[in-house]
């Protein structure tokens, strides 16, 4: 819960003991609309101190969270505008769904990003992303598609058995010395997480926060090519060049 602390003596905020985190969900990045003030305890006589803390709120102010989403849920904002999870089970998938999809999104953002800047400088020679598909592989597009259609749907099958019947799948199916810790649905550990980060709230709320970032990236590379035809550090290095005239302004414009 964000809190200030004000002295009434030199009338100045300061941030109390509580920090802020950026980009965490957690409730002290929630829009909150509900302040309770009271008396803060001080060794000082003269100085007349009061606590402001910001009460819990919702995604947007003045609407309430649905009874299902009571906040215990990493990144959880209260927003289910369409009530698409008030069965319980499905809301069990729709996190393990955003969370999963969050990380591909990371990965897709790092894969469509990084090529290209290392390209531009000079350590690597690859194409740009949206002409990856135009390179020659080891077989046709269509067999790479059916190829992943059956790895993926491999993959999909596991882990819905792991959301309905925790730890089911943890052994290997094929190199039976291999097995996967018996921990929390969605952070499995083991080979996946090799720099043994422990996965606490925070780090939750952050991998939540910058995956819903990365979605939302992803989505903006996707529209900034189809208008302009190139990739988004090409886009920036334009900008630029020239701030005052390369703008999304005159893009629109059909410069």
């Amino acid at each position: 819960m964000a809190a200030v602390t004000t002295q009434a003596s030199i009338a100045v905020f300061r941030p109390s003991a509580s920090k802020t985190r950026f980009l965490t969900g957690s409730s002290s990045g929630k829009l909150n609309r509900e302040l309770s003030i009271r008396p803060s305890t001080s060794s000082s006589s003269s100085n007349n101190a009061f606590k402001v803390e910001a009460k819990k709120g919702e995604w947007l102010p003045g609407l309430a969270s649905p009874a299902y989403l009571d906040g215990s849920l990493p990144g959880d904002n209260g927003f289910d505008p369409l009530g698409l999870a008030e069965d319980p089970e499905d809301l069990k998938w729709y996190v393990q769904a955003e969370l999963v999809n969050g990380r591909w999104a990371m990965l897709g953002v790092a894969g469509m990003l990084l090529p290209e800047v290392f390209t531009k400088i000079g350590i690597l020679n690859v194409p740009k992303w949206y002409d990856a598909g135009k390179e020659e592989y080891f077989a046709s597009s269509s067999t790479l598609f059916v190829i992943e259609f059956i790895l993926f749907h491999y993959v999909e099958i596991r882990r819905w058995q792991d959301i309905k019947n925790p730890g089911s799948v943890n052994q290997d199916p094929i190199f039976k010395s291999y097995s996967l810790p018996p921990n929390e649905v969605g952070y499995p550990g083991g080979i996946f997480n090799p720099l043994n980060f422990a996965p606490t709230l925070e780090a939750k709320e952050k991998e939540i926060a910058n995956g819903r970032l990365a979605m939302l990236a992803f989505l903006g590379f996707i529209i900034q090519h189809n208008v302009t035809g190139q990739g988004p550090f090409d886009n920036l290095l334009q900008h630029l060049s020239d701030p005052w005239h390369n703008t999304i302004i005159q893009t629109f414009a059909g410069k």
